[in-house]
């Protein structure tokens, strides 16, 4: 029988041939660190420069690191993939562009006895125009719709525990914009335990994000209205 996973780490990666490997290896030592058994899923998302051949001797050196490779999906339908197809018991999401670094994470992970979901919160992190109304918009989604919203709702560095979050990654849709806005919410509708630690905001390694503003207001009422549809509908049995 294979070893029981306690960690699936979830690294959606489009155009991060400059950065990827470095940010893999900085993951695997953080995690070797903690001393459990992890994996992590790595999704090439449609890369059009070299991410996929920098991600192909990743996954032949460690079994470990299992690389996706798809057609271009974009960031929320990509990283909710990663979700459904993870196998540990806890569920941590990263970004491959390195933004937040993956020695912050046991600060994470030791926070995570008796919570559902433990949130990043992003310390020193300037915001360009289109980020500030992605962050502001997401964030005033899930004050209305659940009544309360942590300081960084949409913030690409948490961490899951499966058990009671497996319906949730179920019910999205599959082209579900920004996945991490609704399951935020849908935690603090629920009175799920969440808890908020906050990390260092040190940058991307290299490139620039492709997030305009008008993309970002579409990306918060997208939100709003998957939050608003998985609120009125049945929980699963």
């Amino acid at each position: 029988m294979p070893e029981p996973i306690e960690l699936s780490l979830v690294v959606p990666a489009w155009n991060e041939a400059a950065a990827i490997a470095a940010v893999a290896a900085e993951w695997r030592a953080a995690l070797d660190g903690l001393g459990l058994a992890w994996e992590i899923r790595l999704y090439d998302d449609g890369s059009t420069d070299g991410t996929a051949a920098a991600l192909a001797p990743l996954a032949a050196a460690d079994p470990r690191l299992v690389v996706t490779r798809q057609a271009n999906r974009g960031h929320g339908p990509t990283i909710l993939r990663g979700f459904r197809e993870a196998r540990g018991r806890w569920i941590a999401q990263a970004d491959g562009d390195g933004e937040i670094p993956a020695a912050a994470f046991p600060d994470l992970w030791r926070a995570r006895e008796g919570a559902d979901l433990v949130l990043g919160a992003r310390q020193g992190r300037p915001q360009s125009l289109s980020r500030r109304l992605l962050s502001r918009g997401a964030r005033l989604a899930v004050r209305l719709v659940a009544g309360g919203a942590p300081a960084d709702v949409n913030c690409p560095f948490r961490l899951y525990r499966s058990e009671p979050f497996a319906d949730l990654f179920a019910r999205l849709e599959e082209n579900s914009a920004v996945p991490n806005v609704a399951l935020t919410a849908l935690a603090v509708a629920r009175g799920l335990s969440l808890r908020e630690v906050p990390v260092p905001f040190a940058g991307r390694r290299a490139g620039q994000s492709s997030l305009a503003a008008g993309r970002a207001l579409r990306l918060a009422a997208a939100a709003a209205a998957e939050i608003l549809r998985l609120r009125r509908a049945p929980a699963a049995p």
